[in-house]
C-alpha cells in the first residue's frame, strides 16, 4: 500500500470540517432515519460517529492493509449494530458513505493543487483509487454487517411476539390458562406447543385450560399440532381442558381420528373457570 505522511497530516487536521460539512449538506427535509434525527444528542452521537471514522479512514494512507482494516473493524461493527442505524434504510447510508468518498477525493485534489509539481499524477491517481476501493469494502462490509444484525433484531422481536401471542397465565392451585387468539398457522403451533410446555413446567401447572374462542382459523395440521400439545402435557403430569371449541374444529378433530379422551371440553371460558377444577 502507498504510504504518503504529507496526506495523512492534511486530511487528519480536516476530519472535523469534513465532519461539520457533511452534516450541514444533509437535506433534513427529505433525510429518513438517523439522518432526520432533530434530538441533540443524536445528532452529537451521529456527528461523533461520523468523525471517529475519519480518524480510522485517515489511516488509510499510512498503515498495512490487514492493520488497518483490523483497527477498522470496531467502527464498523458498532455503526452496524447501532439502534438509530438499524432503524435508517441501508441505501439511504449507503449514500451518505459516498458522500463521504466524495469529499476525500475533493480533499486530494486540494492537496494536489497545494503541492502542485510535488506528487506525480500516477501518485495522485494512486492516492484516489485507494480511497475508492477501500469505500468498496467498507460498505460492503458495513451492508454484510448491517444485515447480520438487522435479522438477530428482528428473529429477537419475532420471538418476543411469539411468546406474548401464547403466554401461560398461572391462575391457583396450580391451574393455567393459555388463550388463544387470531390465526393459528403450523408455524405457529409449533412455537405454541414448544413455549407451552416450556412455560408450564417453570410456572409448575398441573392443569391447563386451552381456550380456543378467539381463535379464526384451524387446519387440519394445527388440530393436530394442539392434540399433540394435549397428550404431550399428559405425559408430564398436566391435565387439560379446552374451552370454546368451535364445532368445525370438533369435526377436524374427529374426522383426524384425534381423541378427547385426555381432555375435558368446556363450551365457553367463564363455563371452564367456574368448573370444580378452576374454582
Amino acid at each position: 500500500m502507498h504510504r504518503d505522511k504529507a496526506l495523512h497530516s492534511f486530511l487528519i487536521e480536516k476530519t472535523w470540517q469534513m465532519t461539520e460539512e457533511w452534516y450541514a449538506s444533509i437535506d433534513k427535509s427529505k433525510a429518513t432515519g438517523v439522518y432526520a434525527s432533530t434530538n441533540p444528542n443524536t445528532i452529537a452521537t451521529l456527528k461523533k460517529q461520523n468523525h471517529e471514522f475519519h480518524l480510522h479512514f485517515c489511516e488509510v494512507f499510512v498503515k498495512e492493509e490487514s492493520e488497518f482494516l483490523s483497527d477498522f473493524e470496531p467502527w464498523v461493527v458498532m455503526i452496524a449494530k447501532d439502534d438509530e442505524h438499524l432503524n435508517t434504510p441501508v441505501t439511504v447510508i449507503m449514500n451518505e458513505f459516498f458522500n463521504v468518498q466524495r469529499q476525500y477525493l475533493g480533499f486530494v485534489k486540494e492537496f494536489a493543487n497545494l503541492h502542485k509539481g510535488e506528487y506525480t499524477q500516477d501518485t495522485i491517481n494512486l492516492w484516489t483509487d485507494i480511497i475508492i476501493n477501500t469505500f468498496n469494502k467498507i460498505v460492503t462490509w458495513f451492508v454484510e454487517e448491517n444485515q447480520k444484525y438487522s435479522e438477530e433484531k428482528l428473529f429477537a422481536q419475532q420471538e418476543m411476539i411469539n411468546e406474548l401471542s401464547s403466554p401461560v397465565i398461572a391462575l391457583n392451585n396450580h391451574m393455567g390458562l393459555l388463550p388463544l387468539i387470531g390465526v393459528i398457522d403450523t408455524a405457529r403451533a409449533k412455537l405454541i406447543v414448544e413455549n407451552t410446555l416450556e412455560q408450564c413446567t417453570e410456572k409448575d401447572i398441573s392443569h391447563l385450560l386451552i381456550d380456543l374462542s378467539g381463535v379464526l382459523i384451524i387446519d387440519t395440521m394445527v388440530a393436530q399440532q394442539i392434540f399433540s400439545l394435549i397428550e404431550t402435557l399428559g405425559l408430564i403430569g398436566v391435565k387439560s381442558t379446552l374451552s370454546g371449541i368451535r364445532p368445525e374444529i370438533a369435526l377436524t378433530a374427529i374426522q383426524l381420528g384425534l381423541s378427547f379422551d385426555q381432555v375435558t371440553i368446556k363450551s365457553n371460558l367463564a363455563q371452564a373457570l367456574a368448573s370444580k377444577d378452576f374454582s
